[in-house]
Order: structure tokens, then sequence, then C-alpha cells
């Protein structure tokens, strides 16, 4: 059999290593937080991780909210206006977690999801994760399910599917995004970036949204990373028909969301090792302004999917 599953328990979590056996591509995903740690090619006879992950999941555990690498942004996106938004004439603060006045990057990036199912077979491999949210954050006092469904296929493909659903008495709130630091092995100075977005997102001098939008064509063509440095939504020209395109001298990435992602999201950190592509339901603040807020009815799922394509140069 092509490609295999396999599930390594830790103390706390567990890690699940999903492998091509044939052209020895791998994923590596943490329970915490369901969280995507590797993925890697064989690279100049090595394994080469695109993915700026963690040492362990101990060091997961330890240090999510240090840039919050790879996770859920879950159930909102990016920063929420010092906590507070208003629903069905109801006032709410979320609990957890602040950078400065703004609650950021939802409530379920350190949540320990089970292992619901998994396969492999000659054509994929694949885990099933699930979360059930209780209502515990006083801030967001509604009940769902969050299922995460990792597929990785032929040639160098991995993908990631969420499905969301509930069974509150009214419609709730949501937005859903990804938080995965890129690497290409080499400053992100000598790479090039390229999506499909004339349009940027205005952001206050605290990286919340304005009623404004911004044409900003930088990305329409491959654009070098040197000297640029971004914490910016963008505006996607045609969802679902978009890619984003990462590349240096060895390594493509190329990433496909759906059109469950009509937004894109791009921080270059400090240290500029690597590169945060995000892609979001949502702009930040979404529950206040209402751009790409999605109210979701009780009983019904919404799916979110994206794609991560390696290719070798």
């Amino acid at each position: 059999m092509r490609f295999t599953v396999a599930i390594n328990p830790a103390k706390k979590c567990s890690s699940i290593i999903l492998k091509d056996t044939v052209q020895q591509t791998a994923a590596e995903i943490y329970t915490f937080g369901g969280l995507l740690n590797a993925f890697t090619v064989q690279l100049n006879g090595q394994a080469f991780n695109c993915i700026d992950g963690f040492s362990s999941i101990e060091a997961a555990i330890q240090n999510i909210t240090n840039g919050f690498k790879s996770a859920k942004l879950s159930p909102f996106a990016c920063r929420l206006h010092k906590g507070k938004f208003k629903w069905n004439d109801d006032n709410y603060t979320i609990e957890k977690f602040y950078l400065g006045e703004h609650a950021i990057h939802g409530i379920l990036y350190d949540a320990p999801f089970e292992i619901l199912t998994t396969h492999a077979d000659d054509h994929h491999a694949a885990v099933g994760l699930r979360y059930k949210y209780e209502g515990t954050d006083k801030g967001y006092p509604f009940p769902f399910e969050l299922l995460i469904n990792w597929k990785l296929e032929v040639n160098h493909t991995l993908s990631v599917i969420t499905t969301v659903l509930h069974h509150n008495k009214q419609s709730i709130p949501f937005a859903d995004g990804w938080h995965p630091y890129f690497t290409l092995g080499n400053k992100v100075d000598d790479c090039s970036l390229q999506f499909d977005s004339d349009t940027q997102i205005e952001f206050d001098a605290t990286l919340i949204p304005t009623d404004q939008e911004l044409k900003d064509e930088r990305f329409l063509q491959a654009t070098s990373l040197k000297d640029i440095s971004l914490d910016n939504c963008f505006v996607l020209k045609k969802p679902g028909q978009s890619t984003c395109v990462l590349k240096n001298k060895q390594l493509q990435l190329t990433i496909h969301p759906e059109k469950s992602y009509p937004y894109l999201q791009i921080y270059t950190p400090p240290h500029r090792n690597s590169i945060a592509i995000e892609n979001l339901s949502s702009i930040p603040d979404a529950f206040n302004n209402k751009k790409g807020l999605i109210s979701l009815p009780p009983n019904q799922s919404k799916l979110f999917t994206t794609g991560y394509q390696l290719t070798i140069l």
C-alpha cells in the first residue's frame, strides 16, 4: 500500500504522520489544536519541512500563543476589537486570548482534538479529528462541533477540510481560518509571492479594519519579498479560483483555497525566516464589521477547504 498513517501517542496529545511511501512526502498533524506541524518532501536527498512548526507537542503546548504557529482560527479569525461584539441584541466579551487590547485568533488554538477516523490506501492517507466546544468561554457561550480532515495525496499535495455544526436554538456567529508559517529554506527576502488580489483591507494602528479598502496590485505578478513587511488582509478577486504562490530557486508552494476562504492574511515576522499565509473566511473583527461573517443556522453544517502543493524546481 502506497500511503500509510502512523499514530504516535504522547502524554497529553498525539502526533499523526500521513506518508506517501513512494515519493517520501509526509505530513505531521498534532491532535493539539488539530494543527499541521510538518509538511515534508525529499529535497536533494533529504527530508525538507516547509512548515515553521514546533520541536515537539510539549513545545507547541507551551508556545502556541507566541506567534500562533499553524493555529486553527475559530470561531473568529485574527483580531476582535477589545474582545467585544453584539449578537441577537446581547453583548459578549471574549475571555481569551488578548494581544494588547484586542482578543486574537479565536478560542480553539489549544483545543485537544480526538482522532475520529484514519484511512490509507494506494491513493491517499487521511485523518479525521473532532473537538466538541461546550461554550466554556463566557464571551462565546454557543456550543458547536468542529471536524478537521487532513488528506495527503500524490504529487506532494495536502488538503484540509474543516466542518462546523451546532444544535443551538438560534444561529451563531462564525468565522474560520488557519495560521501556518511557511519556509522554503531561506529568508523570505529570497522568495517571491504572487496571489490574485488587487485590494487590501485598511487597518488602523492596532490592526483593526476601518471601513475602507486600499488598492494594492503588488502581488498580481510574482513579486520579490525583499524589504517588504506585511501584516495585511487581502480580498481574493476570484474566490475558489485564486491561488497563492510562494517561490524560490528550489521550491514552489501553491495554496489552493476554495470559495469558503475568500480572504488572505499575510504576515512577515521580524525574524523573516518564514511567512504566515493565512486562509480566512472573513476579515478580522468580522463579529463587528460583518464582512465575511457567517450566521450559521442550527443543525446545519458549513465546510471550509484549502490545499497545499509543493513543487520541486
